[in-house]
């Protein structure tokens, strides 16, 4: 499963690359926000920094809008995959932008009919919001193994991006079902190294090695 970081902090970013767990890179103009930043400017800045697919969010409703957006974002970069609304004109600025060679991330997918039409729009990457569904008393792992059936059912290249992961076990069931790629927050990522018994048992380790009076060094 590859890791993209959800965020457009370069610290977090930087600190999560140099352990090998960023594959790619998610923005969205929240993201943006907090971040306090230039949209080109950051995500140039994040483009250098990270190798892989470094996703930068249109913010026009209309696909004439979306197209030109995702032209003048792609020029930053030849790691920019343009992020369109999963809406008809989305999806329309989806088959326009990946017909040019341009990697495409449908974004704000909540059912398994969005997943399948935007394959066929030629979709990079679908990105279904698990935690948002989970808020509404939805299965948003459910809709995971839905997408995962459908597109192996009949062969779409485009990569499922799990996407609103809230928690390690939303990581876990992901990689589980099959997700191609997952994106979560940096302290969500963090958190997948932490167990209380790693904790536990490093503490028993140390006071026992404290007992034999040796050094390693």
């Amino acid at each position: 499963m590859k890791f993209f970081v959800d965020t457009a902090e370069i610290d977090a970013i930087r600190e999560l690359n140099e352990l090998g767990m960023v594959d790619g890179v998610t923005t969205n103009p929240s993201l943006i926000m907090k971040s306090g930043r230039d949209i080109k400017e950051v995500t140039k800045e994040i483009c250098d920094l990270v190798a892989g697919p470094v996703s930068a969010e249109t913010v026009a409703l209309d696909a004439e809008g979306m197209i030109a957006e995702g032209r003048e974002l792609a020029r930053i970069a030849e790691n920019i995959a343009v992020k369109v609304p999963l809406t008809w004109d989305g999806l329309r600025a989806c088959k326009v932008l990946s017909d040019e060679g341009r990697m495409v991330n449908v974004t704000l997918c909540f059912s398994a009919n969005q997943a399948l039409i935007a394959a066929k729009a030629g979709a990079t990457f679908i990105s279904p919001f698990i935690g948002r569904l989970d808020d509404i008393n939805l299965d948003g792992m459910q809709l995971i193994a839905d997408i995962r059936e459908i597109y192996d059912n009949y062969g779409f290249e485009t990569q499922i991006l799990a996407a609103s992961i809230r928690t390690v076990n939303h990581v876990t069931e992901a990689a589980r079902i099959g997700a191609d790629v997952m994106t979560a927050p940096p302290a969500v990522i963090k958190k997948l190294a932490e167990h209380p018994l790693t904790d536990k048992g490093l503490e028993s380790f140390l006071k026992d090695w404290e007992k034999t009076g040796q050094k390693i060094l």
